[in-house]
């Protein structure tokens, strides 16, 4: 999965893009319109002020079904990132640090409530991935080790209702274990989160991109990537919760 492969456009960097377009058009729905817009838990400022309302439901889905893609490529370049990094504990307090700093963000554009204690959000599930991973990697001829470790941060993803959950988990493994051929890796994937989910069958784009990944880093701005989970969800939630009501109010 790690090796470079000339004739392929894609570099990390564009992937990381493509990632947050997809997630960017499947938050806009989840939040926007699902919490917001359509009223999904009664607490939207919106409520009463919005018409057409299965016009705004079929927009919903056609946004959620885009946004399918960008999970499968965010564990792809986990598994990259772990393979490639020079300090793994590091790379996996940052996935921690992000998580507590989303967790406001998150609750507050996915229920417009805080705190939310029943979802977490996916730096969550990234984190507990590179966890298993690790210990695979720490594990050689005590496999059992890494068996055991995936088992508990599946059971932990689960209990703690992450995004994803288990099968999140079993998909960065899986992309793990099986780097070193990516086509079967990818097909497994796949079929792991389209059995976790139909819906995650429209995932199949961004598993199709990722078989264009050439091998090569690509300019990252550092950072960058990593604070735009938080911030364009506390954006959606303040476009949900003050413009648009002010907006719609004054037409």
């Amino acid at each position: 999965m790690n090796k470079r492969e000339t004739g392929r456009p894609f570099s990390g960097s564009t992937l990381k893009w493509l990632a947050i377009l997809l997630m960017l058009a499947d938050h806009v729905g989840a939040s926007l319109l699902e919490i917001f817009v359509l009223n999904g838990y009664g607490n939207s400022p919106l409520a009463g002020m919005i018409e057409h309302m299965e016009f705004w439901w079929s927009i919903d889905r056609i946004l959620r079904y885009i946004g399918r893609s960008a999970f499968p490529i965010f564990c792809f370049l986990l598994v990259e990132g772990a393979v490639h990094t020079h300090d793994i504990g590091k790379y996996a307090r940052r996935l921690l640090v992000f998580a507590l700093v989303s967790e406001l963000p998150f609750d507050l554009a996915l229920r417009n409530h805080f705190p939310w204690w029943a979802h977490q959000n996916v730096f969550c599930t990234l984190a507990l991935g590179l966890l298993a991973i690790q210990i695979f990697r720490k594990s050689a001829g005590r496999e059992w080790r890494g068996v055991a470790a995936l088992g508990a941060a599946a059971i932990l993803a689960e209990v703690c209702n992450t995004d994803y959950g288990a099968t999140g988990v079993l998909v960065i493994t899986v992309m793990y274990l099986l780097r070193e051929n990516r086509i079967a890796a990818l097909a497994v994937s796949y079929v792991l989160l389209a059995v976790g989910g139909r819906i995650e069958l429209y995932a199949l784009p961004g598993f199709l991109a990722l078989l264009l990944y050439n091998g090569k880093r690509g300019h990252q701005p550092k950072y960058f990537f990593y604070w735009f989970y938080p911030v364009h969800l506390l954006a959606l939630w303040g476009l949900g919760n003050f413009v648009l009501p002010y907006v719609i109010g004054k037409i």
